[in-house]
């Protein structure tokens, strides 16, 4: 018992000398500390993923643009109804607009939502012929589609490495100190230079699922996480084990993550489907 409390002593002093370091860090330091806790989160997650289900470019484009303003469960539990009652640009384009509300309505915002996939949709088909173009330049023209959306199609139906800057990614890179800015467009260039280009998607997957299983908003799990030694924001969040065990979501905390569908070596259990009204 003596000697585990003289570990425990010894590792959170580690830590908030690292903390202390990374306020006065240079800029090799900081991307080799950054590039360290890509490494950790890799080892942690090694199955990140995205996390809507998706069959092809389109879907995943609607199914990224429905995301906004509620969680990738919600539209993985709506878009079997939706790709099954439209399942192309074309089709999704001539939907009735009353139809199509009430398809999206658990995901809330239904109306604004259902105005950009027509509009989307009918752009698709009347500017691309029924394609989803794999540049950014391109996608960002599509009525709802702004870079984060542009940069989760790209990098996931496309190859193209891209940093995603949702709410979850833009928390972090703020703790992780790999940017000051609020702006998702300045975060996004502060930590573009920080890694190699293609480390830019999965360190975006990483990062997020990071931020939705233990770095939380208003609690992060700081007891338990793995990267607390390399982080400049470690003691803002619950620093107990035991306390901070229990904040633990998704596969972590042993609970369902937010595929229907979820890829094959993913350790969690899949989501359950919407239920019936």
């Amino acid at each position: 018992m003596a000697q585990s409390k003289v570990r425990k002593a010894a590792s959170a002093g580690e830590q908030v000398e690292s903390v202390k370091a990374a306020k006065t860090e240079s800029h090799l330091g900081k991307v080799r500390r950054a590039r360290r806790i890509n490494r950790e989160l890799a080892e942690v997650y090694p199955y990140a993923h995205p996390e809507l289900d998706f069959e092809n470019p389109f879907q995943l484009l609607i199914a990224t643009v429905l995301s906004a303003q509620t969680t990738d469960l919600r539209v993985n539990q709506t878009t079997p109804a939706l790709f099954a009652t439209y399942p192309t640009p074309e089709d999704m384009a001539a939907a009735d607009p009353e139809e199509l509300e009430q398809i999206l309505r658990p995901t809330g915002f239904f109306r604004a939502k259902a105005r950009s996939v027509l509009g989307l949709s009918a752009a698709l088909r009347d500017e691309f012929g029924g394609e989803v173009p794999g540049r950014l330049a391109d996608l960002v023209k599509l009525p709802g589609v702004g870079r984060k959306t542009a940069n989760v199609v790209l990098g996931n139906a496309f190859g193209v490495p891209g940093i995603t800057v949702d709410t979850h990614f833009g928390r972090l890179a703020r703790r992780f100190r790999w940017t000051a800015s609020e702006d998702p467009e300045q975060v996004e260039r502060d930590v573009a230079g920080l890694f190699p280009k293609s480390e830019w998607t999965m360190l975006s997957h990483r990062v997020v699922f990071h931020g939705r299983r233990m770095c939380h908003a208003r609690k992060p799990a700081c007891g338990v996480c793995p990267i607390a030694a390399l982080c400049p924001s470690y003691g803002e969040g619950e620093m107990d084990p035991e306390k901070a065990q229990k904040l633990l979501k998704y596969e972590k905390g042993g609970f369902p993550g937010q595929r229907l569908n979820p890829p094959a070596d993913y350790p969690g259990r899949p989501a359950p489907p919407l239920a019936a009204p």
